[in-house]
């Protein structure tokens, strides 16, 4: 009876052991949480966040291109850079000859205010010497006259008097004129003469002189 009870205690202590030493072998691990998702930048509330791009912002909401923009904004491989008419922009803009234009003009004329990459303003001397520069349609000219950028389409040549948002992928400038290409206005429209902007934030945040320099 005794060697029984012996056996029994053996083996009790046998299994206590074999567990202990799989207790640690075997520690448990936590699962780590997934990663944030990315956060996008959301360029409708930008725009009409940023100031006076109410006229731009509803052409784009109208023709449905700030859905193509948001996409490539969304796309972290190439990004865009987007070139906002100020509102004194369309102002000065004859309203027939944006009033008339089909669905799809308009549509085109709103694709050719974004470059489908990410460009920090550091790129445009580049971008000046590579023109013509491809937009989401048609193609557009860059100038750079020391340090004043110019952005030449067909009927109208438009300055950049602001950077407005500039973090890789998604940049947004603020420009003076509206682009009026010839694939779109056969005939030049009436555009007339834009008061000068106010100075706004320029390279580095600087604020840009009154000859579009930081």
């Amino acid at each position: 009876m005794e060697f029984k009870a012996a056996v029994l205690v053996s083996t009790l202590l046998c299994l206590a052991l074999s567990q202990g030493a799989l207790c640690q072998r075997a520690p448990i691990v936590e699962t780590p949480a997934p990663a944030p998702a990315p956060g996008y930048v959301d360029l409708a509330d930008l725009l009409s966040l940023a100031g006076p791009y109410r006229t731009f912002l509803n052409y784009l909401t109208r023709t449905d291109v700030i859905k193509t923009f948001q996409s490539q904004a969304n796309d972290t491989k190439q990004g865009i850079s987007v070139f906002a008419p100020l509102d004194s922009a369309f102002a000065a803009v004859d309203s027939g000859a944006l009033s008339n234009l089909m669905a799809g003009q308009l549509r085109s004329l709103m694709l050719h205010h974004a470059m489908p990459k990410y460009y920090p303003l550091s790129a445009f001397s580049k971008l000046a010497a590579a023109s013509p520069v491809p937009m989401f349609a048609y193609k557009v000219k860059v100038t750079d006259d020391a340090g004043i950028i110019g952005v030449v389409s067909g009927l109208a040549t438009a300055k950049l008097v602001s950077s407005v948002y500039s973090t890789s992928p998604v940049a947004v400038y603020a420009l003076d004129s509206v682009l009026l290409p010839k694939a779109v206005f056969p005939t030049a429209p009436e555009v007339a003469p834009v008061p000068a902007p106010s100075p706004a934030p320029g390279r580095g945040g600087k604020p840009m002189d009154d000859q579009g320099r930081p």
